[in-house]
């Protein structure tokens, strides 16, 4: 008698899909639950990964909206600064769920975000965004109006878009309870003050990802009811954690929680999908091959054959696997002078452990 095994293709099976195959040629990893076409606006936020997305849209001719486009005047290196040209906002790197329900509510006025700020020697910095003003704002009406540019551009991004690809990256995350708010960094690192009676720090579980995850397209799908919605997950495990656990372990407990969150949002919607970025990088077929020598750099390597996987999908056909054989893609590159490391903002951690010298502030 046939049972539902007898009817599954080969992709099903762990050895005609993973073991047989060499690890570039594993191929039908996404199967898109919505079209994306070339002309489809589409956004993206999340965390350092993510920032590759945008460019390989633009160069694979599709319709990536930046929202919030640089001031005439400023050179690559000067966007890269300042946080242009990163994702389709300029929020720099939004590493939890958490975060982006904030920006969201914030720019569709369900909640009003606190103006408070941290000073240094430069000037004033915005907690929610510490390191996309590298000479500070030199009063609190500037720093006011640069973050109302930011939320126009949210609300213009959710309101045009048709997909938005959002990258989680962490579950911790540290909370000022005086505004009730989710804060990018530990303050004290990047910038402000560290006060214990504070700044609490908040591992979020599956339960909290999803909730966050749910309020925000509810939110977002409130001013755009078409709007579709494309979860990955960093592959770029964390730089540091205080939960007190060992970094391997609290990475893998991390992106567990995510991944599980993630997918459990994709099976409950039809207006959420999955994209495997995460198992495409991590998964033991490869051997940690797109990995840097740190073991947490994404090669470019790494980043064209995840890209070329997401658009052998959205265009139906196999991926060139030949060509990367034969070496990367011939894609424009977004500048880069510091590699992965320059846009993850949590990597000056690594300057705060055993042996290192934090850097000055």
């Amino acid at each position: 008698m046939a049972h539902p095994y007898t009817r599954l293709p080969a992709r099903s099976f762990w050895r005609t899909a993973v073991a047989e195959p060499a690890p570039q040629d594993i191929a039908d990893l996404w199967s898109p639950k919505f079209p994306i076409r070339q002309d489809d606006p589409v956004v993206t936020a999340g965390s350092c990964f993510a920032r590759h997305i945008g460019p390989a849209l633009l160069a694979e001719g599709m319709h990536w909206y930046d929202a919030e486009l640089p001031p005439p005047g400023l050179t690559p290196a000067d966007h890269d600064q300042r946080g242009y040209r990163r994702f389709s906002f300029r929020t720099g790197n939004i590493y939890t769920a958490a975060a982006l329900r904030q920006w969201i509510a914030w720019a569709l006025d369900e909640e009003k975000p606190p103006e408070d700020w941290w000073t240094s020697e430069k000037g004033l910095i915005d907690p929610y965004r510490p390191a996309l003003q590298p000479d500070g704002f030199t009063s609190q009406e500037e720093a006011l109006a640069a973050r109302s540019v930011t939320l126009a551009a949210i609300r213009a991004a959710l309101t045009k878009a048709r997909v938005l690809v959002f990258t989680l990256g962490l579950t911790e995350a540290w909370w000022d309870t005086r505004h009730n708010t989710v804060l990018p960094m530990c303050p004290g690192t990047v910038g402000g003050t560290f006060d214990p009676a504070r700044h609490v720090l908040r591992n979020h579980t599956v339960a909290e990802v999803s909730d966050d995850l749910s309020a925000t397209l509810d939110m977002a799908r409130s001013v755009n009811s078409g709007l579709q919605t494309l979860l990955t997950v960093s592959p770029v495990p964390l730089t540091a954690t205080a939960t007190g656990r060992h970094a391997l372990v609290a990475t893998t407990h991390s992106k567990s929680v995510l991944r599980a969150a993630a997918g459990q949002l994709a099976d409950a919607y039809d207006h959420v999908d999955y994209f495997p970025s995460y198992e495409i990088i991590t998964g033991f077929p490869y051997r940690a091959m797109f990995y840097g020598p740190n073991l947490r750099t994404v090669t470019p390597d790494g980043v064209d054959f995840v890209m070329r996987h997401f658009f052998a999908g959205t265009s139906g056909r196999p991926s060139d696997e030949r060509q990367f054989r034969d070496g990367p893609a011939a894609a424009p590159a977004p500048v880069n002078h510091g590699g992965e490391e320059q846009w993850c903002d949590d990597a000056v951690l690594d300057y705060y452990g055993p042996g290192a010298v934090p850097p000055a502030r």
